[in-house]
């Protein structure tokens, strides 16, 4: 039946997309609503009802489809009851750091592998990552610990090199509004984790969600990693009320990235901890073996004892809220 609805509304002139629930499955028709389709699609068989979705985000609302998606790869799950952590350094430096930070961040209980393999730096002249040779690297680290790999794609040529190695695709705030990149990783089947730009509103954000879905991808994550304001005790400012306010208007899950949200490695463990208490699906954390050495964002990566005594206190909150974490 489902076939015959999405070959209805691609003739009526509108674009068909397809959302599986766990209770139904909801055909979006995305198009010009004023053309008054809405009594031919409801006199359709297996059509329970027909409704306009009001947000111009359509297929990321809450209207298209009221459960919550999980996203699951590899041992990292985000959503559901799970709250999943991916650690790891910025970028990966060699394969000694990278093989020691995957083997302690595992051992303390995260289940994904941050890394850079491309990296966006302000300036030319900053280590800008070890591209494939890093590439290959983490999915070595992969291979020994299970992890899933999370890194950056920077540029819609890199896409299909880059999933080639990695579980999950990261654009990053200084891409989310690069759209052409955003169609490109919306064709692929890995899950995309996509980050708030750092001026961006709610609706923008949701928007760039929008362009990965629209592309057919359904596997996406948004991650909050802090906005710009006249604030300068802390690198951005993060926002926990990010968390309940997109789950009421998304079913995407949500990951809070306290690291680049704070700029500093002691506000990390408290802001980890606060953002499980607020509802956060998962959390990205900077590691580093010895953060003072780092190529990049030494300042605010922990080193491995205090990320184990972070997981220590996430899982006393996660208790409380009856979530799992890892």
């Amino acid at each position: 039946m489902v076939s015959v609805v999405v070959k209805k509304v691609d003739s009526l002139g509108l674009r068909s997309n397809v959302i599986v629930g766990d209770e139904r499955t909801v055909v979006a028709a995305i198009g010009d609503e004023r053309n008054g389709h809405q009594e031919t699609l409801s006199s359709l068989p297996g059509v329970e009802k027909v409704v306009p979705i009001l947000a111009p985000y359509k297929v990321a609302s809450r209207e298209a489809k009221p459960e919550s998606t999980v996203l699951k790869t590899h041992q990292l799950t985000l959503g559901g009851g799970h709250v999943g952590v991916i650690a790891g350094p910025c970028s990966v430096e060699s394969e000694e750091q990278i093989m020691e930070s995957a083997r302690r961040v595992k051992a303390a209980g995260a289940t994904g592998l941050r890394g850079g393999a491309f990296k966006p730096r302000t300036s030319p002249y900053a280590f800008q990552g070890m591209k494939e040779e890093g590439l290959k690297l983490l999915a070595a680290a992969r291979e020994e610990t299970g992890l899933a790999v999370v890194t950056e794609v920077m540029t819609p040529s890199d896409v299909a090199l880059v999933a080639n190695y990695a579980d999950v695709l990261q654009i990053g705030a200084r891409n989310m509004q690069n759209y052409q990149l955003l169609q490109a990783v919306g064709e692929t089947d890995k899950v995309i984790l996509l980050k708030r730009g750092m001026s961006a509103t709610m609706d923008e954000f949701l928007l760039a969600a929008e362009y990965i879905l629209d592309a057919g991808n359904q596997r996406v994550a948004l991650c909050e990693r802090g906005v710009r304001t006249f604030e300068s005790h802390t690198r951005f400012t993060l926002p926990l009320a990010s968390v309940p306010f997109l789950h009421e208007r998304t079913h995407l899950p949500v990951v809070i990235d306290p690291s680049h949200g704070t700029g500093k490695a002691s506000l990390v463990p408290s802001m980890c901890a606060a953002a499980i208490a607020a509802g956060a699906d998962g959390l990205i954390v900077e590691v580093h073996p010895q953060p003072s050495e780092a190529l990049s964002d030494g300042a605010q990566s922990l080193d491995p004892e205090t990320f184990e005594a972070t997981m220590e206190l996430c899982t006393r909150v996660a208790v409380a809220m009856n979530v799992k974490i890892g």
